[in-house]
């Protein structure tokens, strides 16, 4: 496979996950939406890396972080959504509009 093919499943990617986000009124699937859009960052940053220095480390941790980061930033946001469901029983974002700062 080229980069030209691991970009265009990134783009894929993104576009879903942009539509998803976009179109859905569920904080799970929003957040599902925003989960395809980071992979699709990580899977464009990893073709580059392996595709213009594969033999330095470096790509390697920057994907690694980026993962850790991703996986980190969804299991606080559905923290967050369980704490709204269970102590108000709301699990769509036009319930939850009281918590604008």
């Amino acid at each position: 496979m080229t980069l030209q093919w691991f970009l265009y499943l990134a783009a894929a990617l993104f576009s879903v996950g942009l539509y998803g986000a976009l179109s859905q009124q569920s904080i799970v699937m929003i957040m599902m939406g925003l989960e395809l859009m980071a992979n699709a960052v990580i899977v464009a940053g990893a073709a580059f890396w392996y595709f213009v220095s594969p033999m330095r480390p470096d790509g390697q941790v920057v994907v690694l972080v980026a993962v850790t980061l991703m996986a980190l930033d969804m299991a606080v946001g559905f923290a967050v959504t369980t704490a709204i469901f269970r102590r108000r029983d709301v699990d769509m974002t036009d319930s939850a509009a009281d918590l604008k700062g």
